[in-house]
């Protein structure tokens, strides 16, 4: 028998072994300043690709107010106690009807935080008898809610509808043996390659397959569709989404998020999220500070425009310089490069200390060996100059890593690690 510790300290897991090198620049880094389009790492400036704050609201004098003007009144811990027993208030209530409404449901509800929420929603809405169907490049977060599940489960290829028809046939024979129902999720947008779900393509199935539909939108929600209420609108199908997932912590700027729904599966959700069951209320600033960005993404439709303004120019900008940014129909850029993870440390050193660009790094195991994925995230703060620098910068950093230059600069981080 060995000590529990003992494999911990030994194996510190594929990302953690590259700690001593890594952390506090490249993983856990600090961005210092006022969150905009240009914030301060390491006492230098740098042009920010890495904020989720897509509308930037963020740092509005107006949002800020009511973030401050709600902490005065009510402080940080108001209300206390879960929902169910002694943090109920009259703004979470309007809150939940003018999310509902936004997006066109009968009902929402609440959530702490995104990762435990929709953990729980999945955990919520199926029983051991019932199967999940899930899409194989879901987020982390739907992944550990279907571990939750004591039933069957099944993926199926990456926004592949033929892979979804034939996993579907497997749950339906299964589910006429258990007597349960087939969940089938999916994301709105996929936050890695930017892609959109097929979510048009999965809701016609509904004629051939008896299924529910759940969608994670937290990518698509405040940037999709002509109103902004996400994928479902975006591709006309937001009445066929069953139950509909989104976070505050990308357009909204803020901490919590909500599901809708019917009202009666509102209902039974408010019942049974352990998350919430038995989790403190979202306390009061950031309800009404929900409510007050809310109204924003429903009034200035400028802010999606110049988004997407910012949006059009670095993406058209990067593939007309020869740049692969994958398939992604979403504000989520990519950009896809060939490099070993002690190059990919070299090309974002240089990025950051020559260049003065910060984005983040994606290396093995979130995507394949070999690969490196630049990932940008542009928001409404974002300037056209910025982006012109941008593309020079990735321009220079492409032929270093082309001519070797990186490969040279890591050989002692790849021998030291053994790579």
């Amino acid at each position: 028998m060995r000590d529990l510790f003992d494999r911990i300290l030994e194996n510190k897991g594929p990302l953690g072994k590259w700690a001593s090198q890594a952390e506090g620049y490249f993983v856990f880094p600090k961005l210092e300043g006022p969150i905009s389009n240009r914030m301060k790492f390491q006492g230098r400036e740098v042009i920010t690709w890495s904020i989720n704050d897509y509308l930037g609201l963020a740092n509005l004098p107006e949002v800020k107010k009511v973030d401050g003007d709600t902490a005065a009144e009510y402080g940080s811990a108001y209300p206390m106690g879960a929902r169910m027993m002694s943090g109920h208030t009259e703004f979470h209530e309007q809150l939940e009807q003018e999310l509902a409404s936004f997006v066109n449901k009968e009902a929402a509800y609440l959530l702490n935080f995104g990762y435990q929420g929709i953990m729980s929603c999945i955990d919520a809405l199926v029983g051991k008898d019932d199967i999940i169907v899930y899409d194989v490049d879901a987020h982390a977060c739907i992944i550990d809610g279907v571990r939750l599940h004591m039933g069957k489960r099944f993926t199926f290829k990456h926004n592949d509808i033929k892979s979804l028809e034939l996993n579907l046939e497997r749950a339906t024979k299964m589910a006429e043996q258990t007597g349960g129902g087939i969940l089938v999720i999916s994301e709105g947008v996929f936050g890695m390659r930017g892609e959109q779900g097929k979510l048009k393509e999965i809701v016609a199935l509904k004629k051939k397959f008896n299924f529910r539909f759940l969608v994670d939108d937290a990518h698509g929600f405040g940037t999709l569709g002509e109103t902004g209420a996400g994928a479902g609108e975006e591709q006309g199908i937001q009445d066929d989404i069953d139950v509909y997932f989104a976070t505050f912590a990308k357009s909204m700027a803020g901490i919590g998020a909500f599901l809708a729904a019917d009202q009666g599966i509102i209902d039974y959700l408010k019942y049974n999220l352990r998350s919430q069951m038995f989790a403190k209320s979202l306390p009061m600033v950031y309800v009404k500070g929900a409510l007050k960005r809310l109204d924003m993404l429903r009034t200035q439709p400028e802010l999606k425009a110049k988004l997407w303004e910012n949006v059009n120019a670095l993406q058209n900008g990067l593939k007309d310089n020869g740049f692969d940014i994958g398939t992604t129909t979403s504000c989520v850029t990519p950009v896809y490069l060939n490099g070993s993870i002690p190059e990919a440390m070299a090309l974002v050193k240089d990025l950051r200390e020559n260049h003065s660009i910060f984005c983040s790094i994606v290396v093995y195991p979130v995507i394949p060996k070999g690969l490196i994925l630049l990932r940008l995230i542009p928001t409404a703060t974002h300037t056209l100059q910025d982006v012109e620098e941008t593309l020079t910068a990735f321009s220079s950093i492409r032929e270093r890593l082309q001519n070797g230059t990186y490969k040279r600069l890591s050989a002692a981080v790849a021998a030291a690690m053994g790579e």
